[in-house]
């Protein structure tokens, strides 16, 4: 039944959408009861995994509020691999002579940069019977420093228009609530579970669900595997649909 639910969204997707995978290591540390830290390396493939899409690093902590309530934060170090493409509009002169289309895509820039980001969430709790649910809001901050490429691809001239260009530097604040639902069964090592996540910037960007599992090896050491579909509701960053496949390795010292 959960499956069922976490793939309803994805029925009817295009033969367009993106595939990639996100692979990671994550490591925590238990200070005490209620405090941990710890930190994560990320990698993340597109352009149906041919194409590096990004690294990452990411630190934090979290503390236990009260049995059922959890608060975190995060800094994360992204290294992103853009292409970042502009299209011809309405005021530009070979859309008033006729030659393009308003809407053509015009010059891509390709290089890769920085993106710096903060998090602050909070994370209630709930047990019923085997099910244990759980929401996730959080607040999520990022800033993409001015970057300046020699050149980019004109798709009219089909070559390098050799002139610098320079992509402002730019802030942007999403708020990406999770709602997720785990299968726990006592001394059993695997944890099903499936979730949904919104992201909103005054209105919604984006969606993600995930359906995926747990291995627990032993007390230390877990894996976990999933599948998940991203749609796409705001399309000002030119992010497709997208399909992929994760694997990450958790580790408790």
């Amino acid at each position: 039944m959960m499956l069922a639910v976490a793939l309803l969204p994805m029925a009817g997707m295009a033969q367009s959408d993106d595939f990639g995978t996100i692979l990671s290591i994550e490591g925590t540390k238990k200070i005490d009861k209620k405090l941990s830290v710890g930190a994560e390396v990320e990698m993340r493939t597109r352009d149906d995994v041919k194409t590096v899409d990004r690294w990452s690093a990411t630190v934090g902590a979290s503390y236990k509020l009260l049995s059922w309530l959890k608060v975190s934060a995060r800094y994360t170090f992204l290294y992103d691999n853009n292409e970042r493409i502009s299209y011809f509009d309405s005021d530009d002169g070979k859309v008033q002579r006729g030659i393009v289309n308003i809407g053509d895509p015009k010059k891509c820039g390709q290089y890769w940069g920085t993106r710096h980001r903060f998090d602050v969430s909070f994370t209630g709790s709930h047990k019923i019977g085997k099910v244990e649910l759980s929401l996730r809001e959080r607040w999520q901050y990022t800033y993409r420093p001015e970057y300046t490429v020699d050149e980019r691809w004109s798709y009219y001239e089909q070559g390098w228009d050799g002139e610098e260009h320079v992509y402002n530097g730019k802030g942007k604040n999403v708020l990406r609530s999770r709602l997720m639902a785990e299968y726990k069964t006592k001394g059993f090592p695997i944890t099903p579970y499936v979730s949904a996540e919104t992201f909103n910037a005054w209105k919604l960007e984006k969606m993600r669900f995930y359906v995926g599992a747990d291995y627990k090896i032993n007390k230390q050491n877990e894996f976990s595997l999933f599948y998940g579909y991203q749609t796409v509701h705001d399309d000002s960053d030119l992010e497709p649909n997208r399909h992929f496949v994760g694997l990450a390795y958790k580790v408790k010292f």
